[in-house]
């Protein structure tokens, strides 16, 4: 399995973010998708989960036959897409009904799945009564009930405490260490192995795929 693009154009409405966008990800690796904000980095994930057109360019998934990147795909964004005055039960029921599909096999049972981010016995309250960091730990869940081999992850420590982003870390290598492929736009480092970096330049509309940008300071 592998995740490529070439020669991809970035853009949204009329705006052209970059032209020429080229990476190939293995299975068992993450791509870190860096630069300011307004750079085209949420841009860039949506087209690669489906949500937006491709104007220019090709972005595939090698090696899974049948199955398309958006069916073989999560998407985490910047909200949670959860139903404030629905429980976190019902939340995370309808995703599983939604996105059940018998060919990627099963995912993690529900209480399982709140039980490894640390929110066991918190699903029968409503959504909107969950801290920040629940909530998006709470999302975070759906990730492990229904299995796809993508993960897109867009800023997905936000509002988390530094033992959440631990914790998050933990179950995203656990996926790679599976086969899976990660594609995360982030600011910071999220204490990965076996990283890639596309780093998204607005001065001079530069694209560098390179290794981890985190490492070279010696944070990861």
């Amino acid at each position: 399995m592998r995740l490529v693009a070439e020669d991809l154009t970035v853009a949204r409405a009329d705006r052209i973010f970059f032209r020429g966008v080229a990476f190939g990800v293995e299975e068992g690796e993450a791509l870190l998708v860096t630069g300011p904000n307004g750079v085209g980095k949420s841009t860039l994930l949506r087209m690669i989960a489906g949500l937006l057109p491709v104007p220019d360019g090709r972005i595939a998934l090698e090696g899974m036959d049948d199955r398309s990147l958006v069916e073989a795909s999560h998407y985490l964004g910047h909200r949670n897409a959860m139903k404030q005055d629905m429980s976190v039960r019902e939340n995370l029921t309808f995703w599983r009904q939604f996105m059940h599909d018998d060919r990627f096999g099963d995912g993690a049972p529900l209480f399982e799945a709140t039980e490894s981010l640390g929110l066991g016995g918190l699903e029968h309250l409503p959504f909107g009564y969950l801290s920040a960091g629940q909530q998006r730990r709470m999302a975070m869940a759906r990730l492990l009930m229904v299995h796809r081999p993508v993960w897109i992850l867009d800023e997905p420590t936000a509002a988390l405490d530094a033992a959440s982003s631990e914790m998050f870390a933990g179950l995203v290598g656990n996926h790679m260490a599976a086969g899976g492929i990660v594609v995360a736009a982030t600011h910071q480092p999220l204490g990965l192995d076996a990283v890639h970096s596309l780093a998204l330049d607005p001065k001079d509309r530069a694209v560098e795929f390179a290794a981890d940008p985190f490492a070279q300071d010696g944070i990861a």
